[in-house]
């Protein structure tokens, strides 16, 4: 096995590896948004309940994407909705963190949390982890769709080689 083959491999379960933690944080995400909603009584705040509702609909469907085979449903289009769904789950993530940590300083929709209690210690540490997998996702997919660089001779080198053949 050349080195070559060995690091695409190891590089493509990464990514998978990555894209499952992923898709894992981002239901577990909406599924907590749910909880906030449906138990907590979320629900009956004017605009916060809605947006909850929102994220967790928004949130289901980019997990269950994320573990769908899309390269292999659309040949032509996989890549490119693997990079938006990924995204997507990252925007998600990432403006619910924002959300969160701004509602913890001042009313955010005329609503403010007002301690750290154990839902909300799960909210920060769920939607950061799925912020930094998602991101992370991104930036593989990203890299992995660009060609590899052929190895170049230093210019130095090259220079001395050039000198030495006249």
């Amino acid at each position: 096995m050349t080195p070559t083959t060995h690091t695409l491999r190891d590089s493509s379960r990464t990514r998978i590896a990555v894209r499952v933690l992923g898709a894992l944080v981002i239901l577990f995400v909406g599924a907590d948004h749910y909880w906030q909603y449906a138990v907590d009584d979320y629900s009956v705040l004017p605009t916060i309940g809605t947006l909850f509702l929102l994220n967790f609909i928004s949130a289901t469907g980019v997990g269950l994407l994320l573990l769908a085979p899309l390269e292999r449903l659309s040949q032509r289009f996989g890549a490119i909705a693997l990079k938006l769904v990924a995204f997507s789950g990252f925007g998600i993530a990432a403006t619910s963190l924002a959300g969160l940590l701004y509602s913890e300083q001042a009313p955010l929709f005329g609503f403010m949390e007002s301690n750290y209690r154990p839902a909300i210690i799960i909210a920060l540490a769920t939607e950061f982890s799925a912020a930094v997998l998602l991101g992370l996702l991104l930036f593989l997919t990203l890299k992995a769709d660009r060609p590899a660089r052929t190895a170049r001779r230093p210019v130095v080198e090259h220079a001395q080689a050039s000198a030495g053949a006249s």
